[in-house]
């Protein structure tokens, strides 16, 4: 009787054995997270509550300008490519064009008229003086000549204009910048024949960037965080690490129909030219503090509409908690509920951490 009884006994401390064995592997990591897992020790403390409004960097309209050819031609030359700093007053292209010719030969028939006009005019004064002349005559010989000149001033004019001198005999005409900017698009090339009044493509689209606007669409929902003069922070992804300082010059009057938000508008100086037009913003509006936890946001995993953290209970151990988060933070998520003061939270290797059902 006592063999039996030895060997049942053998066989049940067996069994207890082996699932103390399997608990005990359930709550440790695997093998291949032991050396992966990282944790940070998080405290409760004061966030501020922040509203993302996404933007880009737009040119000032007021500042942009479209050259256009001032006459009919062919451009010769043509120096300028997207991107590029230009002066004001620098060359941008080369037209030429038999408009130039008509308007010289228009200013050479001007001043054969002044001419003519003058010398009508002398003697008609020196007839006046020996009462030759009736003086209603003498009248009209001034106002010809008065004529003369107006006209001939208006043909220089029209030289000038057009970007040539009345002492010039060539054919091509400069094409200036405007404004010093950077160029932002061009729409023709060397050989290409323009039409000043039916050309509907500029030659070139210049924007003065040392200021720019920052645009961005705020929902119906954050109206009453933003209003105009309010202090705003602008990031950019492009720059990371980069915050400028700002305020809310405009709120646009209505919704855009296509998104039913409002346009919210930042200035910013940009005295380096960092800042690019279509560049992507984020306008950052402090609103109230909160108390929260911040992890890193590869702490957190996110699986059929719930969030959860792993915490290190103890040396090699670790438990999986709910969590309810709230915004981010640059690289970081608020964890609103579900750690307490001191956790050990695991930032590093989390997924390794799941068991093959939970997986």
């Amino acid at each position: 009787m006592k063999l039996p009884n030895l060997a049942l006994a053998a066989m049940f401390f067996a069994l207890c054995a082996a699932g103390c064995s399997s608990e005990s592997a359930s709550s440790a990591p695997p093998p291949a997270a032991r050396t992966i897992v990282q944790t940070v020790v998080v405290h409760r403390q004061p966030v501020v509550d922040k509203l993302t409004i996404p933007a880009r960097v737009v040119a000032n309209p007021t500042k942009v300008v479209q050259v256009f050819p001032p006459l009919s031609g062919r451009i010769v030359r043509f120096s300028v490519l997207p991107g590029q700093a230009v002066r004001a007053g620098q060359v941008i292209a080369v037209l030429q064009s038999g408009d130039i010719a008509q308007a010289r030969s228009d200013f050479e028939k001007a001043k054969i008229q002044v001419v003519l006009a003058d010398e009508a005019l002398a003697r008609g004064k020196l007839l006046l003086q020996h009462e030759v002349l009736a003086k209603a005559d003498y009248e009209q010989l001034v106002a010809a000549d008065d004529a003369a000149h107006s006209e001939q001033e208006r043909a220089r004019q029209l030289i000038h204009e057009l970007g040539f001198s009345e002492n010039n005999n060539s054919d091509e005409a400069p094409i200036r910048a405007p404004i010093a900017g950077a160029v932002l698009d061009t729409g023709t090339a060397v050989g290409e024949w323009q039409r000043s009044l039916d050309n509907a493509t500029p030659l070139a689209t210049i924007a003065n960037l040392d200021y720019v606007w920052i645009l961005g669409d705020a929902y119906q929902s954050d109206l009453a965080s933003i209003h105009v003069g309010r202090p705003v922070s602008v990031t950019f992804p492009a720059y990371p690490g980069l915050s400028l300082p700002g305020r809310i010059d405009n709120l646009s009057q209505s919704l855009d129909p296509s998104t039913l938000a409002v346009k919210v508008r930042v200035v910013l100086a940009n005295p380096q030219m960092k800042l690019k037009p279509q560049m992507f913003a984020n306008i950052i509006v402090d609103r109230s503090t909160i108390r929260g936890f911040l992890v890193p946001s590869a702490a957190v995993i996110h699986e059929n509409n719930f969030d959860s953290v792993f915490v290190q209970t103890s040396p090699g151990k670790y438990e999986r908690r709910p969590v309810k988060v709230g915004q981010m933070q640059q690289q970081n998520v608020v964890v609103l509920q579900g750690l307490h003061d001191g956790d050990q939270v695991v930032t590093l290797g989390a997924a390794l951490l799941r068991t093959p059902a939970e997986e």
